[in-house]
């Protein structure tokens, strides 16, 4: 395992966590970034979690293998363990925030430093805007919670009791205007208060990987695909098309931020531009809210 650590600078943040006010002057990260098209899905929920809230965290990550997507979370004891676990199990990016520095004598929890050595060797990532010798206290796991729904797209809460940190995680997610999914459990479970509360509070219901998949902006999730993007696009023709717009449509087979596409071509922002919006008037690509994506074409 390379246990070296690198200080991440704000222009290297991903796009989301560059979005948040009171972004942290650098990161410190040991292992690799995925690749910028990549959805952050941030999965946290109780420690002494149920046999319920296992099989759930286990079977929804399960079901999100071969789509581009990073399961973040705190490292933590309970359910933020098991999402890291079967991440890896679905051999998905996985980031984690273990709310301390990077140093193995104080990454927290002690007993989840051979996870975190797993998660760094299996593509994934620790960070921590935290100097690498800083314990975990309670505000350092306030601000980690902060960056976990900062960097993320939509958190996933799987049980949550009353006072818990992971509806902390929830109500900084929902200040950065992002999707908020529960997993319903029983009425009769302490364990549901959390999730039914956040309920009443507008999150979305998620009983499915497929439904999960489709709130991150994916429009076809009955077919995933390990292959690599250029063998994802069984219904383009993409001989009729320039070579600049071919990348750009295989940069599409996300839906991706226009920036972050234009910045992944290596040409001049008015050729991506200009480019950009001649597959608009081809119809083959939209736009909106900054988002862009594939148009589907009609068999």
């Amino acid at each position: 395992m390379n246990h070296s650590t690198h200080t991440l600078q704000p222009r290297e943040y991903p796009y989301l966590l560059q979005q948040i006010q009171r972004q942290p002057p650098h990161l410190y990260m040991q292992g690799v970034l995925p690749p910028a098209h990549f959805v952050y899905l941030c999965v946290i929920g109780s420690r002494n979690h149920s046999t319920y809230g296992k099989e759930v965290c286990e079977h929804l990550i399960h079901g999100l293998a071969g789509y581009p997507i990073v399961i973040v979370s705190g490292l933590a004891l309970g359910i933020d363990s098991l999402a890291h676990e079967a991440a890896l199990a679905a051999r998905l990016p996985t980031i984690a925030f273990p709310g301390s520095g990077l140093a193995s004598h104080v990454l927290y929890p002690s007993t989840r430093r051979d996870l975190a050595r797993r998660i760094v060797n299996q593509g994934g990532a620790l960070l921590s805007p935290f100097s690498m010798n800083h314990p975990g206290l309670h505000w350092t796991f306030l601000e980690r919670n902060r960056l976990m729904a900062g960097i993320s797209k939509a958190t996933l809460i799987i049980e949550g009791r009353k006072g818990s940190g992971t509806l902390g995680t929830a109500e900084y997610a929902s200040q950065f205007n992002r999707d908020v999914m529960i997993v319903p459990g029983s009425i009769f479970s302490e364990l549901s208060y959390g999730p039914l509360l956040l309920l009443k509070d507008g999150a979305h219901p998620v009983t499915s990987a497929k439904e999960i998949l489709s709130i991150l902006g994916f429009d076809s999730p009955s077919t995933p695909s390990q292959q690599p993007p250029s063998e994802q696009l069984p219904l383009w023709s993409l001989v009729e098309y320039s070579p600049l717009e071919k990348q750009i449509i295989e940069r599409l087979v996300t839906p991706s931020i226009r920036d972050e596409v234009i910045r992944s071509l290596n040409v001049s922002l008015s050729q991506a531009n200009a480019t950009i919006s001649e597959l608009e008037i081809k119809g083959i690509l939209t736009e909106e809210n900054g988002i862009l994506r594939l148009i589907p074409r009609r068999r």
